[in-house]
């Protein structure tokens, strides 16, 4: 089975077994995470469920894997001629999920 999730703002296609990041959740690692926010639902068998803007009654159990940070972006602004530069980073926290079951 194939949904597409939406999380933290963000959508995620996803199937049972796969691990994904997404914005940082306030759950402790090992503890299961039900998302029922599912727009899309996908049997494999043909059928597909496309929520108006939900799909009823589908839902993904996911358990959280960890949190950490991802990788360091930089930027970069000038203004020619101007003597202005600056530079900044950033690094945004994340939540591992791993999808457990797709149910809808």
């Amino acid at each position: 089975m194939i949904a597409v999730i939406k999380q933290g703002g963000k959508q995620y296609v996803v199937k049972e077994g796969d691990e994904i990041h997404v914005e940082s959740i306030a759950y402790n690692p090992g503890d299961s995470v039900n998302i029922t926010d599912v727009l899309l639902v996908d049997d494999g068998n043909g059928a597909v469920s496309v929520g108006k803007p939900l799909v009823e009654g589908a839902s993904v159990e996911a358990l959280v894997t960890g949190h950490g940070r991802e990788k360091k972006i930089t930027i970069l602004k000038r203004a020619p001629r101007k003597r202005y530069r600056k530079k900044q980073g950033h690094r945004q926290e994340y939540t591992g999920l791993k999808i457990v079951k797709i149910t809808g």
